[in-house]
């Protein structure tokens, strides 16, 4: 069979390929976009970002009408239909997979569902319903994206132990659910499920949850979880599971103590693994990491130099926004381009109940680092705007270079956390001072003028807070 020749294939259509598929379009370039799924989007939009975020709000709408009649307004008990709910997360991952389909059209990029697998550097096979096809092409994006992890030991098998994919389709509101793992995608699910009914035992093998997140930030959501869930436990590894008849029999051990239980579900949330195997990289020049990632260059090249890497198969922070830049890299440097993914802000926003969000420097990696800070924080219980919403919980907090006064780091948790940050990521990329931020008028009352309240924290002098003034330099 005769194969196809093309500028560029793009190998998967998530967040990171359908937008280096458009951009190359947009740049004149002829496109193939080769995606298994029937439904565009990768895991973000089919199984990951979007479907949480769906059941999150979901989980939100019934707190809040639980909570209200404190404010004087009372409703019955929710009755939760999960087909319903379930058909609605569906019917916003069918919108959004046909909106990618409908602009890949108008872009003029080719689609192709199937799964490819390379025979060689320069030669793609794609194995669709009608059967083989074979690509050629000048140059090739890999952006396969990753996968739930799912440790040997853990694999029984059994429906009952979940990971998120499953977890995300609600099959059941489990009276006993365990969760493995204390990452984002354990606690966010854990927000839903504890909303839903479920009574939650959530285990961490650190002592921390939200690792990578300074301490101050994670309290609130740790105070919410040891609310909501029937029971935290950090420091605790998960040494056996088995199936014991409709339930699961797991063994825990948490400093030296073992304890059996039973469990009517499981979710493990302990980390993703890349989308590497079945895909035929030994028949190129392409090598991995020990844990399976691509080797890239800030260049997004690999060692192979027809082929290049974005997203989540390339390693580093998983989150889409950090692979659609990626993806412009890329086409940039495929382009013929000077572009590099290098000393870029990448926010990181964790949507649990309150939400996390930081970008920058955080003050574990300054201390790790040597970094000298001055912290500045605002509280939000002198927020007026948080008060109306009954969410003091939160804290905005700057991390300041004292010599040049430059915003090094933005943290912030509470209600609408990630609806804020990016402010604090264009103060960083442009290289704004704690003045500019605090000369910035935000309107009042906004949780967005928290950000120029810290600045002013800093400066000793905000309005809503007290803290005592910096010495006259």
């Amino acid at each position: 069979m005769e194969p196809i020749k093309t500028d560029i294939v793009v190998v998967g259509a998530g967040p990171g390929g359908y937008a280096a598929a458009f951009y190359a379009a947009d740049k004149g370039r002829k496109v193939i976009l080769v995606e298994q799924e029937t439904r565009l989007g990768g895991v973000c939009l089919n199984r990951g970002c979007i479907p949480s975020k769906a059941l999150l709000q979901a989980a939100k709408l019934i707190s809040e009408a639980r909570e209200s009649a404190r404010r004087g307004i009372a409703f019955g008990e929710p009755k939760i239909d999960l087909d319903k709910m379930r058909a609605w997360k569906n019917s916003i991952l069918d919108k959004l997979g046909a909106g990618v389909a409908s602009i890949a059209l108008k872009r003029g990029v080719s689609i192709l569902q199937g799964r490819g697998y390379f025979e060689d550097s320069k030669t793609l096979r794609v194995e669709t319903a009608e059967g083989q096809k074979f690509f050629t092409y000048d140059k090739v994006i890999i952006a396969v994206g990753s996968k739930s992890a799912m440790p040997a030991a853990f694999d029984l098998g059994n429906p009952r132990i979940m990971t998120s994919r499953a977890a995300l389709d609600i099959p059941e509101v489990p009276e006993n659910l365990l969760i493995i793992g204390g990452g984002y995608i354990g606690m966010e699910l854990g927000t839903v499920y504890a909303t839903l009914g479920s009574k939650i035992v959530l285990v961490e093998a650190l002592p921390q949850i939200l690792t990578g997140a300074d301490a101050d930030l994670v309290r609130p959501v740790m105070r919410y979880a040891e609310k909501a869930f029937k029971e935290v436990r950090l420091n605790t590894r998960v040494s056996s599971m088995a199936t014991h008849g409709k339930e699961i029999k797991v063994d825990c051990e948490t400093n030296g103590q073992t304890r059996e239980e039973l469990y009517d579900r499981v979710l493990l949330a302990v980390g993703r693994a890349p989308n590497c195997d079945d895909l035929g990289l030994e028949n190129t020049r392409v090598t991995r990491d020990e844990k399976g990632f691509i080797k890239v260059n800030t260049s997004q090249e690999t060692t192979d130099p027809n082929i290049l890497a974005i997203g989540d198969v390339a390693g580093g922070a998983l989150l889409a926004h950090k692979a659609a830049r990626e993806a412009r890299v890329a086409v940039e440097v495929i382009c013929g381009e000077s572009s590099v993914f290098q000393s870029v802000t990448i926010p990181a926003v964790i949507f649990t109940d309150p939400e996390i969000a930081w970008c920058g420097l955080t003050e574990a990696e300054a201390k790790e680092k040597g970094i000298q800070v001055e912290v500045a924080k605002f509280p939000w219980a002198a927020s007026g705007r948080a008060l109306t919403f009954d969410r003091t919980d939160g804290l905005t907090k700057l991390l300041v270079e004292p010599e040049t006064e430059r915003v090094l780091g933005v943290g912030i948790v509470g209600h609408g956390a990630g609806e804020l940050i990016s402010e604090g990521v264009l103060a960083i990329e442009m290289g704004a001072t704690a003045q500019d931020l605090a000369e910035a008028i935000h309107p009042h009352p906004t949780m967005s003028e928290t950000l120029m309240e810290a600045a002013e924290v800093f400066y000793g002098h905000s309005t809503h807070t007290f803290v005592r003034k910096k010495p006259e330099a």
